[in-house]
């Protein structure tokens, strides 16, 4: 799990105190529920309370986010790959969790709202998760996310799956825990994300990440979503406290169109600026946190079709230096004539500068051959009798023949002069 020192959600402090709660748009026609979408009666028996495991009390009171929940974030708990799935190997998990956040971190509880172990075992993470879940209105403030900890259910899996996959009863279970956060919370299965669509992390390890989709499919179908409800995007709402992977994607859609803004991945005063100017010269009401909207995204990325081919910006920031060279500083922002870039190596922008370049090479060659053509005929006019009236006769011949010559083809037939 990423080490978060920022437990209390700032977005939360803010919105409340301005009163201007903005929750994320998911396509063009689903939008946050206003009311709680939660059944009565709901059995969640399944999910090991905190009294249950006897989980040590808060060192600080707890407190409930006053803007509504639009998101699940899974993560990995970067902890062993055990082959124990026993229940006492879930609760010590929960233990070990715990005394990491409190002891380790400095947080008043566990960081995120549940747990699932590699065992199959679904347990409460921060005291009071489980009851609000039961009321499906508000969640509990957590710290598993920084920005997302006051609307993001937060759950952690057992294990390190970057490059290992979770066991069929972590998936199953968890399957089973994400259905339950949304129908009780009104959510959808692609309202699920990863830890590093908000944070630069590796967290929740590439292999796991690469099963999304097949967990999303599977929460579907338990919903009983149909695919034509499905929206054809589900954007995520980053806003200027997030510094992910996704923040860099921003960044150069920006650079893109025109604003100059460094490629970095951190939500930095530049990117603030060029987003809410973005939206104000758009007619997209500005965001004071400039927050990438639903029709922020819609606006600022460019629609393609089945056949756009992939490329670069047109100032290639990487290039592959010939052998035996330096490579470039990190400043450096343009690629060199006939350079190919590190990274796609066959880019339009690339073809199009190696075709510029061997066009202009072929030129100067010519104009090369053509001089020193001119230059040898010259040279012998001057160098003794016999070649000078040779060379001269030839030059005038051409010059006569010629069809109404102009100064520069009676210059480039003689030579220079």
């Amino acid at each position: 799990m990423h080490v978060d020192h920022s437990e209390v959600d700032r977005r939360t402090l803010l919105r409340a105190g301005l009163g201007a709660a903005t929750v994320a748009v998911v396509g063009s026609e689903l939008a946050f529920p206003a009311a709680a979408q939660a059944a009565p009666g709901t059995d969640l028996d399944w999910i090991i309370s905190c009294d249950e495991w006897d989980a040590r009390p808060p060192k600080d009171p707890l407190s409930v986010s006053a803007i509504p929940t639009n998101k699940i974030i899974v993560h990995h708990m970067a902890f062993p790959n055990v082959t124990d799935y026993s229940r006492e190997q879930a609760v010590k998990l929960a233990h070990d969790c715990q005394d990491l956040h409190m002891d380790g971190n400095g947080w008043s509880d566990t960081g995120q709202h549940f747990t699932v172990s590699r065992g199959g075992y679904v347990l409460e993470g921060r005291r009071g998760s489980l009851e609000r879940l039961e009321a499906g209105d508000r969640q509990m403030i957590s710290a598993h996310c920084p920005g997302e900890n006051g609307r993001a259910i937060g759950i952690e899996n057992e294990g390190t799956y970057v490059t290992e996959t979770p066991p069929q009863a972590l998936t199953d279970s968890l399957v089973k825990l994400c259905v339950a956060i949304c129908r009780q919370y009104g959510l959808h299965a692609h309202d699920i994300f990863g830890h590093w669509d908000f944070r630069t992390t590796e967290c929740p390890g590439a292999a796991f990440y690469r099963e999304f989709p097949a967990l999303r499919r599977r929460v579907y179908a338990a919903l009983g979503t149909k695919l034509g409800d499905v929206p054809a995007r589900r954007w995520p709402d980053l806003w200027r406290f997030v510094n992910s992977p996704s923040v860099r994607v921003v960044q150069h859609l920006l650079t893109f169109r025109g604003y100059a803004v460094t490629v970095s991945g951190t939500f930095d005063a530049a990117t603030v600026a060029a987003v809410q100017d973005w939206q104000a010269r758009n007619g997209i009401p500005v965001d004071v946190d400039a927050t990438l909207t639903t029709p922020t995204w819609e606006t600022l990325a460019p629609e393609l079709d089945q056949h756009a081919a992939a490329r670069r910006s047109p100032r290639c920031r990487r290039f592959s230096p010939p052998r035996g060279t330096r490579s470039p500083s990190p400043g450096r922002t343009t690629t060199p004539p006939g350079r190919r870039c590190r990274t796609c190596r066959r880019c339009t922008a690339c073809r199009a500068t190696a075709s510029s370049a061997r066009a202009r090479g072929a030129r100067s060659s010519a104009e090369r051959s053509a001089r020193r053509s001119s230059t040898a005929e010259f040279a012998a006019a001057v160098r003794g009798t016999p070649h000078r009236r040779r060379a001269l006769a030839a030059a005038r011949r051409r010059a006569s023949t010629a069809s109404s010559p102009g100064a520069d083809q009676r210059r480039v037939a003689v030579g220079p002069v």
